[in-house]
């Protein structure tokens, strides 16, 4: 691990980011931030923080498995926003800071009266990033929402699983992790804008339901001028042939991706039926996805009498676009995933040697990187960052007995 804990590497060093917020939305584009270098100070409330601390199924020695991914790299500074003094204090930070990340309900940043034009006030060149359910305006915009409200009501859920069947949720909080991609995106926007346009902030809102339903690709047009209602297709995708998933004789599964006519001619070599390429029911695009059904049970035929091993070696062979569908296990001892770095094994006091994900994208002169896997404790960081501010030890200790801190 290189760097410090105030950042220092990567492309985002010397941006000082104040994270508001809780659970995964806003803190994830925090660690967007803290992974590329930001100094990023998340503000948690005192004796309580932020309740991912103990969130997850599984525990080591009592201390939540989820942590070490959202708090890397970060800083952790106790304030009640609920007191006004405690309010004062993230005011305090926020009129040196270049960013601000906050995923509360709609309206209470107003409440505590640091409204964006409130801190504009303090900092005219503050980027606000403000993640919600439904965004900062509109009819739903002070409903709360959660990842799996957003990804229902925008339309993506609805074509997830298979027909007839009731819409399955994603094993994962998508909509949390595609919204703070979002905003990290518009983010980065902002202050690109601010940095050549005279130094001027501006808001980020970005919302659960939009960042979802940026992702239906062409269910919008194809409503628009076909009346077509895309509907949940299972395994595969209507009408594109073959690109499913096939099983093989080890009770394996494997992604096949042939549906671009060179592929499938080779996919039909890999499978000794070269004939099937000139099929006039699969000589094409479209023709393969009218008989997708047929084609499918031949391939899963032939899929099914192999061993993945021997399964994976005749696709790697014929230069067939091919992937298993790997558990996490599978996935955190593949070789190609160790290579790049996206695996990556951390020794760290708390937790001892400790496998987690890497940093990603990999930029060839600015890497990002893992400094440390993130404050145990609410307010680790108290004492500098406040005395940073002016508060000597005495005030700071009286804050902490009076609850502010």
């Amino acid at each position: 691990m290189t760097g410090t804990r105030q950042g220092g590497f990567g492309p985002l060093a010397g941006l000082r980011v104040i994270e508001m917020g809780q659970l995964l939305a806003g803190p994830f584009v925090g660690t967007r931030c803290a992974d590329f270098g930001a100094d990023v100070i998340k503000i948690e409330a005192p004796g309580q923080g932020d309740p991912i601390r103990n969130w997850g199924q599984h525990q080591h020695q009592g201390k939540t498995l989820w942590w070490p991914i959202m708090a890397r790299n970060k800083r952790s500074v106790s304030a009640n926003l609920r007191d006004p003094r405690g309010q004062d204090l993230v005011r305090k930070l926020l009129a040196n800071a270049d960013v601000l990340i906050e995923n509360f309900k709609p309206g209470t940043l107003e409440k505590w009266g640091m409204s964006p034009d409130d801190l504009h006030r303090i900092n005219p060149g503050l980027v606000i990033v403000r993640v919600s359910g439904f965004g900062q305006t509109g009819p739903y915009s002070a409903r709360p929402g959660f990842a799996s409200v957003g990804e229902a009501m925008s339309g993506l859920r609805y074509i997830n699983g298979y027909p007839d069947t009731p819409p399955p949720r994603f094993g994962i909080s998508l909509g949390d992790t595609l919204t703070a991609l979002f905003a990290f995106e518009g983010m980065m926007m902002a202050l690109w804008w601010r940095d050549r346009n005279g130094g001027k902030g501006q808001v980020v809102d970005a919302a659960i339901t939009e960042s979802c339903f940026a992702m239906l690709e062409s269910c919008v047009t194809e409503y628009s001028k076909a009346g077509y209602v895309r509907q949940p297709s299972g395994s595969g995708l209507a009408k594109i042939a073959p690109s499913n998933i096939y099983p093989s004789k080890d009770a394996g599964y494997v992604v096949i991706a042939a549906n671009v006519d060179a592929m499938f001619r080779r996919l039909a070599d890999a499978m000794d039926r070269p004939e099937l390429a000139s099929d006039p029911r699969f000589a094409t695009h479209l023709a393969r996805g009218e008989h997708a059904e047929v084609l499918d049970a031949m391939i899963g035929e032939w899929s099914s009498g192999m061993t993945m091993a021997a399964l994976t070696a005749r696709l790697e062979e014929f230069g067939v676009v091919y992937g298993p569908i790997n558990t996490i296990a599978e996935v955190v001892s593949d070789p190609h995933f160790r290579a790049r770095g996206m695996v990556r094994d951390i020794e760290d006091p708390e937790f001892g040697t400790i496998t987690v994900p890497g940093v990603f994208p990999v930029l060839s002169e600015t890497p990002g990187d893992i400094a440390w896997l993130g404050p145990q404790e609410i307010g680790a960081s108290n004492a500098e960052v406040y005395a940073s501010l002016g508060l000597d030890a005495e005030e700071q200790d009286r804050l902490r007995a009076e609850g502010v801190i």
